[in-house]
């Protein structure tokens, strides 16, 4: 897949979040850290300390730190930090055949999500319905999900799913049906733990194994060349 032969009608998206902390961090820190001053001037130290240890946990997870994207447009970058746990095939409702490679999140993991392969969002579809721990290899198939279908110059297709687990439940996917996402660009989050998945023809080689750990946009976890 070639980055440089993009449909020039195509328009490209913008990526984001591009702050180094995401704005919900603010947010959603504001009460603990409000709580934390109240329990101090009230004499409860220890309960400052833990609202105030939860405040610094939030802004933690919403990190958002810059990442290198490896020059080889053939790279096919991890959508996520994490864990791989899962490298194998799958069938899709298709019946085709395809390679799957599925990382976990832990609480403690960068959760900004980046485009694996660069290519034009050709669909973009909600499903799912569970909420299981998404180390699990059934929550691949079974969790709430957001899958966004991509397609490459060459006009071949690949997935990158968002996969909620057991406390996740917001999924945030910004790009359109239409835009051109770039190879390591930053496109939507998950909440406090989840999944992500990317989903390749059988013919990609991979580079990973289960257990590795890899870092959204820079580590490679497969190679795919422009079919001939």
């Amino acid at each position: 897949m070639s980055e440089t032969t993009q449909n020039p009608s195509a328009p490209v998206f913008e990526e984001r979040p591009t702050e180094f902390v995401i704005r919900d961090a603010f947010v959603l820190g504001a009460v603990p850290m409000a709580l934390a001053g109240v329990a101090g001037l009230a004499g409860f130290p220890a309960v400052g300390g833990v609202c105030l240890a939860l405040t610094v946990f939030v802004a933690c997870f919403f990190r958002n730190p810059l990442r290198f994207v490896p020059d080889d447009p053939a790279s096919v970058v991890a959508p996520a930090d994490g864990r791989v746990v899962h490298v194998g095939e799958v069938e899709g409702p298709d019946g085709v055949k395809r390679l799957r490679i599925g990382i976990f999140l832990s609480v403690f993991d960068v959760h900004v999500n980046r485009c694996p392969f660069a290519g034009r969002v050709a669909a973009i579809e909600r499903s799912g319905s569970l909420f299981l721990a998404a180390f699990r290899r059934e929550a691949g198939d079974a969790n709430v999900r957001c899958t966004m279908t991509l397609e490459s110059a060459a006009g071949e297709r690949f997935e990158v799913a968002q996969i909620t687990g057991l406390i996740a439940r917001r999924i945030l996917c910004f790009p359109q049906v239409g835009e051109w996402v770039e190879r390591g660009a930053r496109f939507g989050y998950i909440r406090f733990g989840s999944r992500t998945d990317v989903v390749l023809p059988l013919r990609a080689e991979v580079k990973v194994r289960r257990g590795d750990r890899v870092k959204g946009g820079s580590s490679i976890v497969a190679r795919l060349e422009d079919p001939a």
